[in-house]
């Protein structure tokens, strides 16, 4: 039942029941009763008021909600009860709810708590499996999604009630006791996480697109850039796409905010970092006056990226902030895609949108899977981010971000007590009531870490961040927050936590193997009735949620190569919370040859110390029958975990890197000129340095590789006051001879033309990335991973051996020229 927007509502009932529902009944009313424009006008309304109705429920009646999407009953039933019924019917209504619940509840936990035999057990699983399997693969939405959710959840129950009954090690054994019970909560919290994440991904939210406001209904626009050691180059395509954006000019404002020229730096005593923080000042101030963007900078480099982004906005007024890093160039249509949501909500602080990577990151390129397989961060943005927009949780990312600038005076700017400015900021405009919106549309492209080390020193930022974010503001006792965010926000920083499961999993099968602990107690019928089933449904469910974002297996080997050094950086914050400092992350490294990392020891270690542990077990297999089931068992979670390893050492040779920069799949028409001639041509694939571009078939102009030529821009926007690009033609490729890669010979002031050209829009990554979100068989992901374990470990030799010295495998990306008068800008 929904109310007909065509009547005028009373709102003003005197039955109203609760002060929120008067108060959600006047924004309703505000958008109902307004006059009829059209039928899209009234769509508009009504999903407004769906929205405003899903946040209150969400917030304040969280189990109707469920309830409700439960038996696809419309939830706006609910509220005209409410607005229209006495005190009395309410009380009734929410008696009936919780009954519903208390036994629905009751009803689980006595068939998790029944007490079957093995047999019994193993047939119950199977055709629970069984019935998951089916119903998973209809439709992922809707009643079917919660029986899917609830039906593994049953097997999770019935495999921690027997773990927890009839595992555990006695305690008169404390040398199997102390293991075993480590492994014990390893694995409940592994459950823990199976059920807290199911909760945020339950139901995740599909935006509509931002409202699209006329030029004089539009806020007025911050971009801030914060920069601290990237170079000319890479800050030279994000600042002139920035200026590119479609916007009316007088209402939005580009600043550079530049911490590596502060005058800290600048006045160092070390000559060498003085010079630098001089020369890159000088540098990039030319850059930004060819560019028409304002350069700042600060006095002193404290508090990290929140620091500089507080830095900016005291010097800035506009009403919004949006935030590109120096690597995330945005496309032209950033700001008209995301400031329209600010209009609906006035307690809107946040729009996120998702990082969209234009080169492969460590383990997708030395693995060789970037052209086929999901990134490792869609699975973040495509679902999980959703989730926790469901419950107004989700959070700033750090860049690709629209911010509202009246929200963040409230809690004085960015928060900088953590190494995670964005989330800890999100966290504390969350618990004063305002409202976050994440729009699932890739709007920028963006760099990701070339080298492995480079890789791991992000994600340890990533992590010691949020493990102080969990101990220094911990979300389940943030005064503010409803449950649903606090649930939402614990899993966001309980997830980092992994190294140390991983660890005990790496080390569980070792201990029976080599000292004979029994730290799990069972036979191999309650095994497979128990266990197995147990793995199956988990992953089944897994597979169910995140399968076109997240291969099987490809979860085990990121968290395994990141385990092996974030259990340290964890260690190293829960013994000082405040100890952690910001890392700018290394990009721009481009790599020349085959090579292992600087991090590849530890890899071989571990790899020889589990090969030769599961030598051991298969000797033990042929010399002790009795215990076979058991060295069955284990071997086989060793086996599993050496194949975890093997393939990790193909992630740690690193592969050449000959990329430009930011590189994108195009189809723009343009026009080659070659001396008096004009070619029309069709630009496949371009970045900053160079494009690929293929004869229109009507062209009939011959080119020669060396020529010196000017790539020209078709209608180009109004702010490229320069539409053309100098380009050298190179050699021709393919076989009919009309293929041909040309190098750019740009200089800053024909960035604009660059930018236009890469990112007017992002119509073919965002069709990349969508390509790329294909399901994997179980079957097929393993015989991946297992070659990979076979494969990896000769080519890491064979790169080790071959390797030379650091200085003569990588190299620096160059920089544009650009001409260096000192220009009059901003003060510091």
């Amino acid at each position: 039942m929904r109310i007909s927007s065509s009547k005028s509502l009373d709102f003003n009932h005197h039955y109203l029941p609760h002060s929120n529902i008067r108060f959600l009944a006047v924004r309703l009313s505000i958008h109902f009763n307004q006059p009829e424009i059209g039928s899209k006008s009234q769509k508009c309304r009504r999903d407004k008021v769906n929205a405003y109705l899903k946040s209150y429920l969400l917030t304040n009646r969280l189990s109707t909600y469920i309830l409700c999407r439960i038996l696809n009953i419309d939830p706006f039933f609910y509220l005209n009860y409410l607005l229209i019924c006495k005190p009395e019917d309410v009380i009734v209504m929410r008696i009936l709810s919780l009954f519903i619940w208390i036994t629905s509840a009751a009803a689980i936990f006595a068939f998790v708590l029944q007490p079957v035999g093995p047999d019994v057990q193993l047939l119950v699983s199977a055709l629970t499996i069984a019935f998951l399997f089916v119903i998973t693969r209809f439709n992922r939405s809707g009643p079917l999604r919660y029986i899917a959710l609830a039906t593994a959840s049953i097997i999770v129950l019935r495999y921690a009630y027997w773990r927890t009954t009839s595992t555990l090690p006695p305690i008169d054994d404390l040398m199997s006791f102390i293991p075993g019970i480590l492994l014990y909560v390893a694995e409940m919290f592994c459950i823990f996480m199976f059920f807290i994440s199911v909760f945020v991904v339950a139901d995740p939210v599909e935006r509509p697109r931002a409202r699209q406001l006329s030029d004089e209904e539009l806020p007025t626009v911050d971009v801030f850039v914060p920069s601290y050691n990237e170079s000319a180059e890479i800050l030279s395509l994000t600042l002139a796409a920035a200026t590119g954006l479609d916007y009316p000019s007088d209402k939005f404002t580009v600043y550079l905010l530049d911490d590596g020229g502060t005058d800290q730096k600048r006045n160092s005593t070390d000559l060498e970092t003085s010079q630098a923080a001089i020369d890159r000042g000088n540098t990039l101030r030319t850059l930004c006056l060819d560019l028409g963007v304002h350069y700042l900078t600060r006095a002193q480099n404290v508090h990290a990226k929140a620091g500089n982004l507080n830095a900016g906005m005291e010097r800035t007024s506009g009403e919004l902030i949006a935030v590109f890093d120096a690597d995330h160039a945005p496309e032209r249509a950033f700001l008209r895609e995301t400031v329209g949501h600010f209009s609906d909500d006035p307690d809107l602080f946040l729009v996120q949108t998702p990082h969209f990577f234009a080169n492969p990151d460590p383990v997708e390129r030395n693995l060789g899977t970037y052209k086929h397989m999901p990134a490792e961060n869609e699975m973040f943005y495509t679902m999980i981010q959703k989730g926790l927009d469901r419950w107004n949780a989700s959070f700033f990312c750090g860049s690709a971000a629209v911010l509202r600038r009246e929200a963040l005076d409230e809690v004085g700017g960015f928060s900088g007590i953590t190494i995670t400015e964005d989330c800890e900021t999100a966290l504390e405009l969350h618990s004063r009531g305002w409202n976050s919106v994440y729009v699932d549309k890739p709007l920028i492209t963006g760099l990701q870490p070339e080298t492995f080390a480079s890789f791991i020193g992000q994600r340890s930022r990533w992590c010691r961040g949020m493990i102080q974010i969990l101990i220094l503001k911990n979300p389940l006792f943030k005064q503010g927050l409803t449950l649903p965010q606090r649930l939402s926000y614990m899993s966001s920083c309980f997830f980092w936590l992994f190294p140390f499961v991983r660890a005990t999993f790496l080390v569980a099968p070792i201990l029976f193997i080599l000292f004979n602990l029994k730290i799990f107690n069972a036979s191999a019928e309650d095994f497979l009735a128990y266990t197995v089933t147990y793995l199956i449904a988990s992953e089944i469910l897994r597979n169910y949620l995140y399968g076109k974002m997240r291969w099987p297996w490809i979860s085990e080997l990121y968290e395994y190569v990141q385990s092996v050094f974030l259990v340290r950086a964890i260690i190293s914050v829960f013994l000082n919370p405040r100890k952690p400092t910001f890392n700018v992350t290394d990009k721009g490294v481009s790599l020349t040859q085959r090579q292992l990392s600087n991090l590849a020891w530890p890899f071989f270690a571990i790899f020889a110390g589990l090969g030769m542990v599961l030598s051991y077990a298969i000797y033990r297999y042929q010399t002790e029958p009795a215990l076979g089931d058991l060295i069955v068992i284990t071997g086989a979670w060793n086996l599993l975990n050496l194949i975890i390893a093997g393939a990790a050492l193909g992630i740690v040779t690193e592969q050449p890197n000959d990329a430009d920069g930011i590189s994108l799949p195009s189809a723009r028409a343009a026009e080659l000129e070659v001396g008096n001639q004009t070619v029309p041509v069709i630009i496949r694939q371009i970045s900053s340095e160079k494009a690929t571009i293929e004869l229109k078939k009507n062209a009939t102009t011959p080119l020669r590789a060396g020529e010196y030529g000017r790539l020209l821009l078709i209608d180009p926007p109004a702010n490229v006051i320069l539409p053309s690009v100098p380009v050298f033609i190179g050699k021709p490729s393919g076989s009919d001879h009309r293929s041909f890669v040309v190098e750019l010979d740009a200089e800053a002031c024909h960035f604009p033309a660059i930018a236009s050209l890469m990112l007017a829009d992002l119509d073919l990554p965002r069709a990349l990335r969508d390509g790329r979100q294909k399901r994997r068989s179980y079957p097929v992901a393993l015989l991946t991973l297992i070659r990979w374990a076979i494969f990896s470990p000769f080519l890491a030799i064979t790169a080790g051996l071959s390797s030379k010295s650091t200085a003569e495998r990588t190299s620096r990306r160059r920089r544009p020229t650009v001409e260096k008068p000192q220009p009059v800008v901003e003060a510091a």
